[in-house]
């Protein structure tokens, strides 16, 4: 494709490389980080994902005999003949080596293909069809992680993905190329060297990471240019943090939102929605949120309401806001075709709407019957659609929920071929918008509650592109209630946090099908400690609110939900932190032990920010597990107090009741009292659960809700503690309402101690 290297012309951010048959580009955003760029198409298309400019980089470039050098104080790029790129450290040792393949796919013959096809399997994709490939070597002890919500395990190798957002009913598998979100980075880690890779491509992309050679992977795509960059670091956390600063970081959330949502399709009517609301109450589950799916619009028309069930909507919302509640509502892309319905006539009259290759307005369906896409790839439509979020703040909602933004439909995938208006007002097609659909449409979200609401939004999304983390948080779509799937529910969420989704969630108990008390029981110890925190339901399954089963499963549930609030002040403190830094809530074990190679392939356990190891049970019937405690450390069990040292796996009683769940010894755990909502109570007294060792932590006090964190409106206290002695510092004082006093509980010996007056503090000797 570029052929031999002929000539290089360095300039103030990188260097041309002149090949026989066409140019690329070295260009530096950061002296870690390098971008590696070719024109495919005649036109060049600005980034949907990456935000951060390029900083001022030192480098020198050299010709070689058969190759260019170009250095920087971190790292080395070698361009050979062909665009070939290898990263090596600033001594020339390899990191990442390109390469080209040493096999070819199998070739199948038309008899074949005509058999497969009748048998109803998808031919291979030949491997001339891609715009380019780019091939690198695997090391025989390298790890892949990342890529998004890619079902399977936490590490990637072995496997292959496509990025092409899909709304799939089918039962979700290890091997499923592709779901609803297409997050185009991973980290490697190997022995002595971590990098990682983000090819910004909204065309169908396509990540053979050592499946179809053991030792290569590759990555290519379909269309658009040849666009990616490598990030050098020392550790994993240096290239998510490099990797976050380029494309955006997880904003703090509002308080509440860290609190239970209940949801199902099927809540149809006021009446269903209201006993829901006072069921919560009575059974006493902390509550902050009750979602309306789909039933709640007119004949599924957005941003209307059903005034048939419900009199008076407006009323309603209100009556659940002063129980404590937070409405959010589901909406959709789709617009039905339907003479004077007025967001229909209003994007018709101004062209917002998707047309076909031969320029007439094209036309799918969806939940309401026919129906019509905007444009969010324009301006234009993210502003008139920004502003239709006003009917529903005015309704009183708190939140809202994209659902359907693959974009998904009824009659078949919209053509590569069909166009929506670009950011220019020329046109892109499908092809290379369909990617970052739901991402414009989060976007148009977004700025149409800064605008009428004013507090941090909160905006849920399916479909997502590498970035959108700045927009929207996300969850896993339509899981089903089995076991593998909550099996699952842990790297998921872990390779999304490593893929910049800092705020993620499964469908507690799963959507389709029906779940069991078991299911349930041990999905809530899951979804509790999972940044988002939701239990939703397809309409047609099972029932799996709190109390659909039994008195037993009803107070396991509780107990979890309490905890989720118990912990509300420790899970804020990750937010802001990751709003700093990029890290994710939910880690993988190897995120915080990566010396430990122990940790690199469980998926099993994961840890909630720096202090608590979570290893739930996920098989069914299961009373005990092995737990493996990361080395470097000295561990606390949560329930009883009894210490352990790491490096070692431990056997655990789990019965169903039970998450065994673990504290890093010097830890100081900020704890809320119990509350049925975030705000029902003030928090004057702030309970401090101290676990001997030596640590320091950072707390976060503000108001919850307001951008006034962002001004330094926030109180910051460091707690730190040498073996139980600890020691609280203000390092802020900005929000006018300080914690009064602080309780102080110890662990000791297998039990804990409490002060008892707020200020009085124990040592632990």
């Amino acid at each position: 494709m570029f052929g031999r290297l002929l000539s290089f012309e360095p300039d103030a951010t990188g260097v041309t490389v002149k090949f026989e048959h066409k140019e690329g580009r070295i260009s530096f955003i950061t002296d870690r980080i390098v971008r590696v760029y070719s024109s495919m198409e005649e036109k060049h298309r600005p980034s949907r994902a990456v935000v951060q400019e390029p900083k001022k980089v030192d480098f020198q470039a050299r010709q070689q005999k058969e190759f260019i050098t170009i250095k920087t104080k971190k790292l080395l790029v070698r361009v050979r003949d062909e665009f070939q790129v290898d990263f090596l450290t600033p001594d020339g040792r390899m990191i990442s080596e390109q390469t080209a393949r040493t096999t070819k796919k199998q070739e199948i013959t038309a008899q074949q293909a005509e058999l497969l096809a009748k048998e109803g399997h998808e031919l291979p994709k030949k491997q001339s069809d891609h715009t380019f490939e780019v091939v690198r070597m695997l090391h025989p002890k390298e790890h892949i992680y990342g890529l998004g919500d890619k079902t399977g395990f936490l590490d990637k190798r072995g496997y292959a993905y496509e990025m092409w957002n899909s709304d799939i009913p089918d039962t979700h598998t290890d091997f499923f190329p592709s779901l609803y979100k297409s997050v185009p980075f991973f980290i490697s880690m190997r022995p002595h060297f971590t990098y990682g890779i983000f090819l910004d491509n909204t065309s169908k992309s396509y990540f053979d990471m050592g499946k179809e050679e053991a030792e290569r992977y590759y990555f290519a795509a379909d269309g658009g240019d040849l666009d990616y960059y490598f990030i050098a670091g020392e550790t994993m956390r240096d290239i998510l943090g490099a990797y976050t600063g380029l494309t955006g970081r997880t904003a703090l959330p509002q308080k509440w939102t860290l609190g239970y949502h209940q949801s199902r399709w099927g809540y149809i009517t006021e009446d269903d929605i209201m006993d829901v609301a006072e069921k919560m109450r009575q059974c006493r589950i902390p509550c902050d949120s009750i979602h309306f799916d789909i039933d709640y619009m007119d004949a599924f028309k957005v941003f209307t309401w059903n005034r048939k069930n419900y009199k008076d909507p407006k009323k309603t919302l209100q009556k659940l806001t002063e129980m404590g509640y937070k409405p959010v509502t589901i909406i959709d892309p789709g617009v039905k075709k339907e003479d004077g319905y007025d967001v229909y006539e209003e994007g018709i009259k101004n062209g917002y709407f998707a047309f076909s290759a031969e320029n007439e307005l094209y036309v799918n369906e969806v939940w309401p019957g026919d129906a019509v896409f905007p444009s969010f790839t324009n301006p234009k439509v993210r502003s008139w659609w920004a502003d239709k979020q006003k009917f529903l703040i005015d309704m009183g909602v708190r939140g809202v929920w994209n659902d359907m933004n693959e974009p998904a439909s009824f009659k078949g995938p919209l053509p590569d071929d069909v166009q929506f208006a670009d950011e220019d007002d020329t046109v892109i097609l499908h092809k290379d918008a369909h990617n970052i659909y739901g991402h414009c449409m989060a976007m148009a979200t977004k700025d149409g509650w800064l605008k009428y609401d004013g507090r941090r939004p909160f905006i849920i999304t399916r479909a997502a592109y590498a970035g959108t983390q700045r927009y929207a948080l996300v969850w896993t779509g339509d899981n089903q209630s089995i076991w593998a799937h909550l099996q699952m529910a842990i790297p998921q969420l872990c390779n999304l946090g490593l893929s910049g989704f800092s705020y993620a969630g499964t469908d507690v108990g799963g959507f389709g099908a029906d779940t069991t008390k078991e299911l349930l029981a041990r999905w809530v110890q899951v979804g509790c400690l999972s940044p988002f925190f939701r239990n939703h339901s397809a309409q047609g399954t099972r029932k799996q609110e709190p109390w659909q089963f039994d008195k037993e499963l009803l107070e396991i549930y509780r107990k979890y939900v309490e905890l989720r609030y118990h912990l509300l002040p420790y899970i804020y403190d990750c937010f802001f932190e990751s709003e700093q830094t990029g890290l994710p809530i939910m880690r993988p074990l190897m995120l915080n032990f990566e010396k430990d190679a122990e940790t690199y392939e469980i998926n099993d356990e994961f840890m909630v920010g720096e202090w608590l190891l979570a290893a739930p049970v996920v098989t069914q019937g299961t009373t005990m597990r092995l737990v493996y405690l990361p080395e470097g450390a000295m561990w606390y069990d949560f329930w009883t107090g009894e210490k352990y040292k790491g490096g070692q796996y431990i056997t655990k009683k789990a019965p169903l009741d039970t998450m065994p769940l673990f504290v890093r010894a010097g830890a100081v755990l900020p704890l809320y009292p119990l509350m049925q909502y975030v705000g029902e109570k003030e928090v004057e007294d702030l309970t401090l659960a101290v676990y001997p060792g030596i640590g320091n932590y950072i707390h976060y006090q503000d108001d919850g809700e307001s951008f006034a964190y962002k001004k330094g409106g926030y109180n910051a206290y460091v707690f730190s503690q040498n073996n139980g002695r600890l020691q609280i510092k203000d390092a802020v004082k900005n929000y006018e309402k300080p914690y009064k006093g602080f309780y102080v509980k110890i662990c000791r010996d297998g039990v804990t101690a409490l002060s008892e007056t707020p200020g009085e503090y124990l040592n632990a000797e």
